[in-house]
């Protein structure tokens, strides 16, 4: 495998760019359908848990899965993981605003996180996962997150995602590229693509809803997918 950026890395470039990632229309222009993957996945999970009391976001960066959540199931109890304390503290000022629930903040990587089973209704991945490696890596991961719900809870995953056929993988990544060059020219398609060659290790939708089944959740969905970014998930 070429050089990945390492968990080091990717905390340090968070730590700097929190302001952005406090809003979507900045923070996101290069994710697909940004703003309705959010809404997707936040608007599921209040259908499939309507009693839910306690949410995990995974990643949270600067909250805005979590505040989401909140616009729709209010007061809920929130667990905020992130690697970059900076984000961390951002989100747990935005959403100890909009709750009267308990935020708890935890810096530190979802593979070593210090957390309960059967803890959580909803666990929220936005824009996290592809950061994974190996296949070890991923199945460790989805096994906690699904030791992490309670029986009926749901996780919800939006995410940056590859195809399984090379030749159909090479025809989206193109297209995400020209969207990027049509968003802000041929050096800002270049710094995207070199970013992700970099720092992400995304995976096909089709593997992780295969790995979800495989780790126990009784039912998965695909709810959206645009080129290279989807959301979906699963119950418990």
């Amino acid at each position: 495998m070429q050089y990945k950026s390492t968990v080091q890395d990717i905390q340090a470039r968070f730590d700097k760019d929190v302001e952005r990632f406090s809003n979507l229309e900045t923070g996101q222009v290069s994710t697909l359908d940004a703003t309705l993957t959010l809404n997707l996945i936040t608007e599921a999970s209040k259908r499939l848990v309507p009693k839910a009391t306690q949410v995990l976001d995974v990643g949270c960066g600067a909250g805005n899965y979590t505040l989401k959540m909140l616009g729709k199931l209010p007061n809920l109890n929130c667990t905020l993981v992130d690697l970059s304390m900076p984000m961390l503290e951002k989100a747990q000022e935005r959403v100890s605003a909009s709750t009267s629930g308990l935020v708890d903040i935890i810096q530190g990587d979802i593979r070593t996180a210090d957390l309960n089973h059967n803890q959580f209704d909803i666990i929220l991945a936005g824009a996290v996962l592809h950061h994974l490696r190996d296949d070890a890596d991923w199945e460790q991961v989805f096994e906690k997150l699904y030791r992490l719900l309670k029986p009926g809870g749901c996780l919800m995953i939006s995410d940056l995602v590859t195809q399984d056929n090379e030749v159909l993988n090479a025809l989206i990544w193109d297209m995400y590229g020209e969207y990027l060059e049509s968003v802000g020219g041929l050096d800002y398609r270049k710094t995207v693509l070199d970013y992700i060659e970099k720092e992400d290790s995304p995976r096909s939708v089709t593997y992780q809803l295969k790995l979800m089944h495989k780790v126990g959740f009784k039912q998965v969905e695909l709810l959206h997918k645009n080129l290279c970014f989807a959301a979906f998930g699963g119950v418990k």
